[in-house]
């Protein structure tokens, strides 16, 4: 069984080397960005999962701006998290937007001109969880950066209430990997993976997390997170 890191360095190595990613440069430590993503975010959108969906969540990276535009194209509502979500989450209703400028919405760049900065208690119920990864297995383990925001984004809206979520992700085929890593308790888990090439899902038999695990959050991450320390005053107030 190969660790984390080293699938993640295979990864970065094969996009880099086969001249299967683009900007920005360089794509370790990052969601890396792929030619193709185009395609894999159409492909998103025959999924009956995404057809049904009102509201749906999808990360900030690079790879997932076709698939972010394309959800305000397409009249739903559009939950972005802010980076290392230090401001929590976005909001941007498609009303908002005038029609032609949906990819400008959807940038990190320009998503708080068009959207807005939505406390915990105003988030609407989410149908639909856009994940990104370095890597999916086929039994739907996703790979991160190793920084824990996806897994944590999912954990907090389940810690609201929410619903458990469908969730996908869109990867080149070469982040499609058979490889078998270990699970923790907390790893979101992908049911749906979507690459250039298609629509595959998961059937994985892991479960997701159904909220946040208190006792491995650090002090740290309660400073550089104040969305933690705003979820955490809101469950003691309720008790």
């Amino acid at each position: 069984m190969k660790k984390k890191d080293e699938i993640r360095s295979e990864v970065w190595e094969t996009l880099t080397k086969e001249k299967l990613g683009r900007f920005p440069f360089p794509l370790i430590n990052r969601i890396p960005n792929f030619k193709g993503a185009e395609q894999a975010a159409h492909l998103v959108t025959t999924l009956k999962e995404y057809k049904e969906a009102k509201t749906v969540k999808v990360n900030p990276d690079a790879p997932q701006l076709p698939l972010r535009a394309q959800v305000l194209v397409d009249g739903k509502t559009l939950l972005i998290p802010t980076p290392r979500l230090r401001a929590g989450f976005v909001m941007i209703k498609p009303e908002w937007v005038p029609k032609g400028e949906e990819r400008k919405a959807a940038s990190i760049k320009h998503m708080t001109t068009y959207g807005k900065e939505i406390s915990l208690t105003e988030l609407p119920t989410i149908d639909l969880f856009v994940a990104g990864s370095v890597a999916v297995t086929k039994d739907g383990k996703r790979i991160g950066k190793g920084e824990g925001y996806s897994d944590r984004e999912y954990a907090i809206l389940r810690e609201l209430g929410q619903p458990p979520m469908p969730v996908i992700s869109t990867v080149h085929s070469v982040q499609f990997v058979e490889e078998d890593v270990p699970k923790d308790q907390y790893d979101l888990i992908c049911d749906w993976v979507i690459t250039e090439k298609g629509c595959f899902k998961t059937n994985s038999p892991y479960e997701q997390p159904n909220g946040i695990l208190w006792d491995v959050v650090s002090e740290e991450e309660f400073n550089e997170m104040p969305i933690l320390k705003e979820l955490f005053e809101l469950k003691k107030s309720k008790g």
